[in-house]
């Protein structure tokens, strides 16, 4: 049996002839009824549950569901080149600081999409998030949380900075920024400006790929692996704790 069902768009309706089969599209000529709520309300459905519509009149789906558990995020594998002359790299204990070797697998990054404009910085060879914590250290963690959001913006200059999503200085409102020093040693967020070659870098994407949705952890639900941010006082790396920096316990006097 032949439906006929009338589909108004514009000033032209269509007549779609549909046998379960077959979709056939054939032009009319009478003008659209902007004045009838009834035409308005087909519209609508049309255009809001079109798909729907269109496999229940035809009795197939138009398209297969797709595997929650697949990857769903595509995303680069690139290198970040810093303006000071340094590639950003994450070392095998998790520490990060700048090579200038262009081939080392260290400097790999695996740049997800997690948001408009909100990437995860994930390291290829040890699987490890970039982090930055409260005092504006830098860190990895094993688990992705809110610490491991970037935003990442386009500067003036076409090079590219990545501020923190979660922290910035209360009083200005200025953000803070990964960056490299002139030596290649990871500087703190706050003391990054976004106008200063140690913020700006130069993304080398190496290859497309697709990525699963990060897992969203709260923050200090664990302790990061290889936590090491600079610090001046001590030659010992602070003791990282759910990104915040805390103190040795000290030796009970003997």
């Amino acid at each position: 049996m032949i439906q006929l069902v009338a589909l108004l768009w514009r000033t032209d309706p269509i007549v779609l002839l549909c046998n379960r089969k077959d979709l056939i599209y054939t032009w009319g000529s009478k003008p659209l009824d902007c004045s009838s709520p009834k035409s308005m309300w087909f519209l609508w459905n049309i255009f809001s549950k079109g798909t729907h519509m269109l496999q229940c009149l035809c009795g197939k789906s138009l398209k297969k569901n797709k595997n929650p558990s697949d990857p769903q995020l595509k995303g680069i594998v690139t290198r970040l080149y810093c303006r000071q002359g340094y590639y950003l790299q994450m070392n095998p204990d998790g520490s990060l600081d700048g090579t200038k070797d262009d081939s080392s697998n260290s400097s790999l990054f695996n740049l997800i999409p997690v948001g408009l404009r909100v990437v995860a910085i994930q390291s290829v060879k040890t699987g490890l998030y970039i982090a930055m914590n409260g005092e504006g250290h830098l860190y990895t963690s094993e688990l992705f949380t809110a610490e491991c959001k970037f935003k990442e913006s386009v500067f003036e200059n076409y090079y590219v900075i990545y501020s923190s999503m979660l922290y910035r200085q209360q009083e200005s409102g200025r953000a803070w920024f990964l960056g490299l020093n002139k030596d290649g040693q990871a500087m703190k967020g706050n003391r990054v400006k976004k106008t200063k070659p140690a913020a700006h870098f130069l993304p080398k994407p190496l290859e497309v790929a697709m990525y699963r949705e990060p897992s969203l952890h709260d923050v200090g639900e664990t302790l990061p692996k290889a936590a090491v941010p600079p610090s001046k006082s001590t030659s010992e790396p602070v003791v990282m704790n759910g990104g915040k920096p805390v103190n040795k316990p000290d030796k009970p006097a003997t």
